[in-house]
């Protein structure tokens, strides 16, 4: 899940996903749960905790 009000939109866990799931919508960070394997590394690299994975 992407906090929308906490996302800046810098790109680093589009470039960190290792399964490209992870693209911008309107210029914030929108996850695709079909491709999401959760490992975690969106949510551990995001600068500004915007990524809470469930």
């Amino acid at each position: 899940m992407v906090d929308k009000d906490k996302c800046i939109g810098c790109g680093t866990c589009v470039a960190i996903c290792p399964v490209e799931a992870i693209s911008f919508v309107d210029g914030k960070a929108k996850i695709d749960r079909n491709k999401c394997i959760h490992c975690g590394s969106c949510e551990a690299s995001c600068p500004v905790r915007a990524i809470k994975l469930d």
